[in-house]
């Protein structure tokens, strides 16, 4: 096992810079976190590879900004695998890449039955890539030796799969395909947290009555809140299940609250205060959130369209059929061909008039790809007017 050290000091940073651009070709990138262990989706280890320079493992939380490695290769292509999961923290440093080529979305637009980064290296380097410190806490400090081996790994062999993609790629006539899906990935901004995220809560669907639900809103709160100062991730302080069995209890005192045996947690007794302050405010506000979330633009869920909507279910049904066979035809999974939301909202309020042109503007303004309308607006059109007939000839049998 080669010895791997991590950078962590502002001249070791710009030493590595100086080799790095002294490199030639891609550069490919990396990043860890600690998702499931801390509250932040911070990098905590950054992985770069260039030939003709070598593997550097940056420590982001010691290093800081990386501005000045950022204006060395900002316009060189950026390999990276899975590039939508890293790309946001690579930026929340200073990594802003002008180019992409993502390693993972490649595999998928090639068609191959498996995508993750082991599987990929395997197929087509015929190298077995161990990944048992995928779900790791990268927080740690010191990193074990092992783990620097698996994430300078990670990096290391990313430019020769990418090369080995890029020629099937070419073979297979996608470099359009590619080229536009990697900028719209590049370019794509995390989704904004909706409403009331609270009522994410798992096992909220078994709380009945608004000062229930009151009292689930403010213990999430508190948690939430909790969980972003101490940079913990909120399941990791008290899990939901626990939350859910003091809304459904309701203790009447702290001393209640510090009895119950399904409250369970790190800190469940630790910052007991913050839980039954929590609880209090609930019991007490007048501020009773509604029993139902507010109206939003989420589509109802597809099973019930036969009922709620039958027109709109006919069309989705026709369409998906349709859009099956041609990305059968490209060889493309139907998701990579048209986003299963894209056709959702299209079926459910198709353009006015139904036509080709008018269905290319309603997909552009949902995000689809210049590729994606040419593969898809006139097959939609026409499965809608099919779908259409179907469902006005189910009408008239019924009646």
């Amino acid at each position: 096992m080669t010895d791997r050290s991590v950078i962590d000091t502002e001249a070791d940073y710009l030493d590595a810079i100086t080799q790095i651009q002294n490199g030639h070709g891609p550069i490919a990138v990396d990043a860890e976190r600690a998702s499931g262990y801390r509250y932040s989706q911070r990098a905590y280890l950054i992985q770069i590879f260039r030939r003709g320079a070598g593997v550097f493992l940056f420590d982001p939380p010691a290093i800081g900004r990386f501005d000045a490695l950022n204006d060395v290769i900002r316009d060189e292509e950026w390999i990276i695998h899975a590039a939508s999961q890293d790309l946001a923290c690579l930026r929340e440093v200073g990594l802003d890449p002008t180019r992409v080529f993502d390693t993972e979305l490649a595999g998928r637009l090639l068609g191959l039955s498996r995508v993750g980064l082991g599987a990929v290296v395997e197929e087509l380097l015929g190298i077995h890539l161990a990944k048992e410190h995928s779900a790791a806490d990268w927080s740690t400090r010191p990193l074990p030796e092992s783990w620097l081996e698996y994430a300078a790994l990670d990096v290391e062999l990313l430019v020769d799969v990418r090369d080995k993609l890029a020629d099937m790629i070419v073979d297979s006539g996608k470099e359009r395909i590619a080229a536009e899906e990697f900028e719209a990935t590049r370019l794509r901004q995390p989704k904004v947290n909706r409403q009331d995220p609270w009522r994410r809560l798992s096992g909220l669907h078994g709380v009945r009555g608004a000062r229930s639900l009151a009292v689930a809103r403010e213990l999430w709160l508190a948690r939430d809140a909790l969980a972003r100062a101490r940079d913990i991730a909120p399941g990791r302080l008290v899990p939901d299940a626990s939350l859910v069995a003091v809304v459904k209890a309701q203790p009447r005192s702290s001393a209640a609250l510090a009895a119950m045996r399904d409250f369970k947690g790190r800190a469940s007794r630790t910052d007991l205060d913050v839980w039954w302050n929590a609880v209090e405010r609930g019991l007490t506000t007048d501020d009773l959130p509604p029993l139902r979330p507010a109206a939003s633009d989420t589509l109802p869920p597809a099973r019930s369209w036969s009922e709620r909507n039958p027109e709109a279910d006919a069309r989705l049904k026709a369409a998906r059929t349709a859009l099956t066979t041609t990305a059968e035809s490209l060889s493309l999974p139907l998701e990579n061909l048209l986003t299963p939301e894209t056709l959702r909202r299209v079926a459910w309020t198709p353009p006015e008039p139904l036509s080709t042109a008018a269905m290319g503007d309603a997909l552009r303004d949902l995000g689809a790809r210049a590729w994606q309308i040419e593969a898809t607006a006139q097959t939609i059109v026409d499965a809608f007017v099919e779908g259409n007939q179907a469902a006005s000839d189910l009408e008239k049998n019924d009646s």
